[in-house]
């Protein structure tokens, strides 16, 4: 983890400075960079004609110094510096701290000081989150991994005027970091060793800052008849979980306006429905929407957020064994709903239907976002910028995607009508599992939808294309686990829901 700091002084061994991108393809030097380059007798001009670096975002000019104390200099590109925001600098922030992580280098120090308009307060918090977004490494059990690839940086200092300030606007900013580091590492770790027991026991480590934990096992969760949850977790030796987590930061309220359910499916085989060998390794990964919401809870707890929020964790393993569940099984859901089994692989609405009917009849939120990597058909929709988002209610969906827009986390929404529900029709049941290769999405939400009783304001967020990327092309997903989602569910609470 990198630590951040935030001082006046810019005497570094590795120093950052910005510049934008100016007409014509000319050079657009903030005053710190100016100065550097006059003390390296223009070296950072030649070096950005040599190196044809125009100051895009994303851009970096990587020198190596001949001043005695200053070992290497970084140019980071911003845009427009007239455009430049503080979203600007926590990208530059982010790509900087990825090209220095295993340098060798420890520490270096990005110099917003003297940066006009950029040097506050805030843009500094902003280069801090970028920076410890982009410094994540999951390196736990590596054992030969050589000196150039092993992480290096420890430190960013950030050179601002106003230090304390800029201290003071980053404690909310890393709160956050730290629950996607979470939510990253929960995603990583293998299925031997994060199976859902394991999972809800880390998950109690959050009474250290103030949540209420609660978990229910099997024999709990059978007493409330879920029946659909259950049938999930039956083929597996590991026991399944329910999570309950409170976090009651308003305390003018005992109320819990704002469930967050989250898709724990520890690892998914597909069951009997057997997914193909190629890939399934990533399955580890399909209990991203329960990581979102974990790291979320860390985010508010650390934060001392003024709201009072509970998160939901359905917590199982989906595997083949002859207890198994069986395409054509029958089950009966807590709601009372029964459900025809077409397809084991469908599993995760199976979990979510279980939590989201305990959620509504326990703790009556007015609210409720579920968050599931459901479905590969939205990656085929979508791929891999926008989660999918769903909802029974305009207002909520308008706010979520304000939200999610503001915290970088994008979503799209999909549309859902009464059309859509012949396709989850049973001869058999109530409804089917799977509407088949159609509207995958769309029928996946219609079937959670189902689940939703009264007025409540629901939303899904199908999360398959974002949880995890093939590719890491934003330098604050530094990693295969991106931990989508936290920054999404904090920045809803503290614009909608936060007193």
């Amino acid at each position: 983890m990198i630590n951040v700091e935030f001082v006046n002084d810019t005497a570094a061994s590795v120093l950052i400075v910005l510049a934008g991108e100016g007409p014509d393809g000319a050079v657009d030097w903030t005053p710190p960079a100016t100065e550097l380059d006059s003390r390296l007798n223009g070296a950072l001009v030649r070096g950005a004609a040599e190196q044809r670096f125009a100051g895009k975002p994303g851009q970096a000019l990587d020198l190596a110094s001949p001043i005695q104390g200053l070992a290497r200099v970084l140019v980071m590109g911003v845009g427009p510096l007239a455009k430049a925001t503080a979203s600007a600098v926590e990208m530059a922030a982010a790509h900087a701290v990825k090209r220095l992580l295993a340098s060798g280098q420890t520490a270096a120090t990005l110099v917003l000081s003297g940066c006009g308009e950029l040097d506050n307060a805030d843009t500094a918090a902003a280069a801090g989150f970028g920076a410890k977004l982009a410094g994540y490494r999951f390196d736990k059990y590596r054992t030969k991994l050589s000196v150039e690839k092993r992480a290096s940086l420890q430190q960013l200092s950030v050179a601002v005027t106003t230090p304390a300030e800029a201290e003071a606007h980053f404690v909310a900013r890393s709160a956050v970091a730290d629950g996607v580091y979470m939510a990253r590492d929960l995603m990583t770790e293998p299925p031997n060793v994060l199976f859902p027991e394991e999972f809800a026991r880390r998950a109690r480590g959050l009474s250290e800052l103030g949540v209420s934990v609660e978990v229910l096992g099997e024999k709990e969760m059978a007493a409330l008849g879920m029946g659909s949850l259950l049938g999930v977790g039956q083929g597996s030796v590991r026991e399944s979980q329910l999570v309950v987590m409170k976090w009651m930061g308003n305390e003018g309220s005992s109320e819990t306006p704002l469930a967050l359910v989250g898709k724990g499916v520890c690892f998914d085989s597909g069951g009997i429905s057997l997914k193909p060998g190629e890939g399934m390794q990533d399955m580890k990964g399909d209990m991203g929407g329960a990581a979102a919401v974990t790291g979320a809870m860390l985010a508010l707890a650390t934060r001392k957020a003024k709201a009072n929020v509970i998160g939901i964790l359905g917590l199982v393993e989906n595997m083949p064994d002859a207890n198994a569940q069986r395409p054509g099984d029958i089950v009966t859901s807590m709601s009372g709903q029964t459900i025809e089994i077409i397809n084991t692989d469908a599993e995760g609405r199976l979990v979510l239907c279980d939590a989201l009917t305990y959620v509504q009849r326990t703790h009556k939120p007015t609210h409720i976002v579920d968050l599931a990597t459901l479905t590969g058909a939205i990656i085929i929709s979508l791929g891999h910028d926008h989660a999918g988002l769903f909802s029974n209610n305009d207002d909520f969906a308008d706010a979520i995607t304000k939200s999610a827009k503001s915290a970088d986390e994008p979503v799209w929404r999909l549309p859902q009508s009464k059309s859509y529900d012949k396709l989850i029709d049973s001869q058999f049941a109530d409804m089917k599992n799977t509407g088949g290769r159609s509207g995958g999405s769309i029928t996946a939400a219609q079937f959670l939808g189902r689940f939703i009783e009264g007025d409540t304001a629901w939303a899904h967020i199908d999360i398959a294309g974002t949880a995890w990327k093939p590719t890491q092309d934003d330098p604050r997903e530094n990693s295969w686990a991106t931990g989508y989602g936290v920054r999404l569910l904090d920045r809803l609470v503290s614009d909608r829901f936060e007193h």
